[in-house]
């Protein structure tokens, strides 16, 4: 996952003190550091009016072959596949409801080392107003196979691969998503304290978005940083 953001030393800031990240910068490209271990990259803006935004990457071993699925199965290649250097390739897209996404093939760089500690990423979820074609798309172009289950009374998707939960799948419904909001694949990063961290986001400047509560997994909240990056915090039961 990456962060493109309208002030990147701002954002530098604000999750070095969130998370107890630390960085190394290229001059183009800021590498978060947790205990000196890769959990996320940041970069600035590249269009003009862009929102600042968390951005979901998945691994492939063929971002070409991602491509040719992408189009085959109804969405849209967004950048088409590149060379990063000798680091990786990757390339993004829009899924048929709209979310984007993109994908990194491993180079020099594998991506992120450290997960489901705190400070780390621990779950990616798609929100979509198509659960069902969601389904569809995402088994077809990356195999994956789907738990079907429930979060409250709405349904919810549960992701697989090779029997390993890897995201989640929720409908966005009209009653308690507003129209503005977008399909949108949502980051939750790891922590101790829900509640706690929630309120070190506002003391940074952030925003929170949907106040910490209670899942059968843990708690969480969806909070948002200076300049709009939206994100989830997640204590874990698990």
């Amino acid at each position: 996952m990456d962060l493109g953001t309208a002030d990147l030393d701002e954002a530098r800031h604000f999750y070095s003190e969130l998370f107890g990240w630390s960085f190394s910068d290229d001059g183009s490209y800021t590498t978060f550091l947790l205990n000196g271990q890769p959990v996320a990259g940041a970069g600035p803006l590249l269009g003009e009016g862009q929102p600042t935004a968390w951005s979901t990457y998945l691994a492939t071993n063929d971002a070409d072959g991602v491509a040719a699925r992408v189009t085959a199965n109804g969405g849209k290649v967004l950048v088409p596949p590149f060379d990063v250097h000798d680091q990786g390739r990757m390339a993004a897209f829009l899924d048929p409801g709209g979310a984007p996404f993109s994908v990194w093939q491993a180079g020099t760089v594998p991506g992120a080392a450290v997960f489901d500690v705190p400070g780390a990423l621990t779950w990616n979820e798609l929100n979509t107003r198509d659960l069902e074609g969601a389904h569809a798309f995402y088994g077809a172009v990356f195999g994956w196979q789907f738990r079907h289950s429930t979060l409250g009374e709405a349904p919810y998707l549960v992701a697989k691969l090779q029997d390993t939960a890897i995201c989640g799948i929720q409908p966005m419904s009209a009653s308690q998503w507003p129209a503005d909001i977008s399909p949108h694949w949502m980051v939750y990063f790891a922590v101790q304290d829900c509640d706690r961290a929630a309120g070190h986001v506002v003391a940074l400047g952030g925003q929170v978005l949907f106040p910490p509560a209670d899942l059968p997994i843990g708690r969480y909240a969806v909070v948002s940083d200076p300049r709009g990056g939206m994100f989830a915090l997640l204590a874990s039961t698990r």
